[in-house]
């Protein structure tokens, strides 16, 4: 029987047994089951169409609700990948110059300067990003009237608030002698703790859904978008170059944040594969070719890197994978879970298999 693609274009193509039959959703049995089509199938359906003796019966021992998804499918356009490439980019950087501030800073006073020029930018760029996803700057403001904990949005929309104002209270105060280079001192602080929340909360945001290759990795989401953070900012002073002091740290925190960022993907692939069909996406089709290109490219920038004798062309090429390989990285997780929430049998056979929902509600007891 001849196999033909339908819906080339799709994140999730589907495969047919020529007479526009989803080979996944079912088999056709019966009287005239087995004839072969002549031609294209679309030659076939149009020119010599076959009268069905019975109804294609679903797969046993694998039913779905009509081979319909349970799930509706992400939204989001362009802007919300990039928000998780640019905020990841602004929280890791803030956490670098609090950290720089720590102990004789003298000689880390213009990698601190740059830190926290970056979260500034970095912030306003990611307030205008979600502005745009959310259609009119008022449903963002509206989000600060409220302060609830258990909503994993509200907080975001705090932390990127407090994350852009310690960062210009940083940029504006720190350095000066009197008790306003104080301030900013402070404010460099808490720019890290926020920029910290910043890195990472968008982890935490994306995993707290039903899409299932999300919540299969949940554990590891947080984790695998905090480490990108870090390798982004690495890359990122790999183009920008440095001296001395400024050059071995950030080397020292890009370079750990690759190789995290690395075990941490390595990870999810593992945990989101424990049910095979979830951790599909990972693997086939177009989201499964970008989460391999990213890293990819995100092993590229670690070797690179890690060349002894590194010329100013070679820092230069390892920058640009890394901050390929994490923006990347950034937009497969949202490719891998609109090809998961399109799955009809994802949710299904994950919770089945007694993950998902039933993992959760799961007592302790049990």
């Amino acid at each position: 029987m001849s196999t033909t693609v339908r819906y080339k274009n799709s994140v999730e193509r589907v495969y047919t047994d020529g007479r526009d039959i989803d080979t996944e959703a079912g088999d056709l049995t019966g009287e005239a089951a087995d004839q072969r089509a002549s031609g294209s199938t679309d030659k076939h359906l149009k020119e010599q169409m076959q009268v069905w003796r019975q109804a294609p019966g679903p797969r046993t021992g694998d039913p779905a609700y009509y081979n319909v998804p349970m799930l509706n499918e992400p939204v989001w356009e362009w802007a919300i990948p990039t928000y998780y490439y640019v905020g990841g980019l602004t929280g890791a950087a803030l956490v670098l110059g609090a950290a720089s501030q720590m102990g004789d800073a003298g000689g880390r006073k213009e990698l601190i300067r740059r830190c926290h020029w970056i979260g500034l930018i970095g912030a306003g760029i990611s307030g205008g990003l979600l502005i745009y996803d959310l259609g009119v700057p008022s449903r963002f403001f509206n989000m600060l009237r409220v302060f609830r904990p258990t909503s994993v949005m509200n907080m975001g929309a705090w932390i990127l608030t407090g994350a852009g104002g310690t960062a210009f209270l940083a940029v504006v105060l720190r350095g000066r002698e009197n008790r306003f280079g104080a301030a900013g001192e402070i404010a460099g602080y808490l720019a890290g703790m926020f920029g910290a929340g910043l890195a990472t909360y968008t982890g935490v945001l994306t995993a707290n859904t039903a899409v299932p290759v999300w919540q299969a990795s949940r554990r590891v989401l947080p984790i695998l978008f905090g480490t990108s953070a870090m390798s982004s900012v690495g890359a990122l002073f790999e183009l920008l170059g440095g001296k001395g002091e400024e050059r071995r740290l950030t080397k020292i925190f890009g370079t750990a944040g690759q190789i995290a960022e690395f075990a941490a993907s390595v990870a999810m692939e593992k945990q989101a594969s424990v049910v095979p069909r979830v951790g599909r996406p990972l693997k086939k089709g177009l989201s499964g070719f970008v989460w391999r290109a990213a890293m990819t490219l995100t092993a590229a920038g670690l070797v690179l890197g890690l060349i002894p004798k590194p010329t100013r062309r070679r820092r230069l090429a390892a920058g640009i994978a890394g901050t390929l390989g994490s923006a990347l990285m950034r937009a497969s997780v949202e490719h891998i879970g609109t090809a998961s929430a399109r799955d009809a049998r994802a949710s299904f056979q994950q919770q089945r298999a007694g993950y998902g929902a039933a993992e959760i509600a799961r007592q302790p007891n049990q």
